[in-house]
């Protein structure tokens, strides 16, 4: 499922469709077929801290992403393409490539 197939809904469009008895709730999680000794061999990845940033962008490019997210998520998607393009370069430089 891609973020376009998912709608964004508001607190109280959430609290509408429970009213209404639209919304259901699982509270048990599904089954995962694990195998026995997964958490022995589990290890804990720490990532780096998040960089904050000025960017200055081209009107016409900060219009495209915030149209394209309808206004919310347009920074997280433009870190999304960013991260993309990075990766891409990285695989492009590769001797494998």
């Amino acid at each position: 499922m891609t973020d376009k197939d998912m709608k964004k809904l508001s607190l109280a469009d959430v609290r509408a469709l429970k009213n209404a008895g639209k919304l259901h709730i699982d509270p048990t999680p599904p089954e995962v077929d694990l195998p026995d000794d997964f958490w022995k061999h589990a290890e804990r990845v720490e990532r780096e801290t998040k960089k904050s940033v000025h960017l200055r962008l081209e009107p016409e490019v900060f219009r495209f992403f915030q149209e394209e997210t309808q206004g919310k998520g347009h920074i997280k998607r433009m870190q999304d393409v960013l991260a993309a393009y990075v990766k891409a370069k990285k695989t492009e430089g590769s001797p494998a490539a």
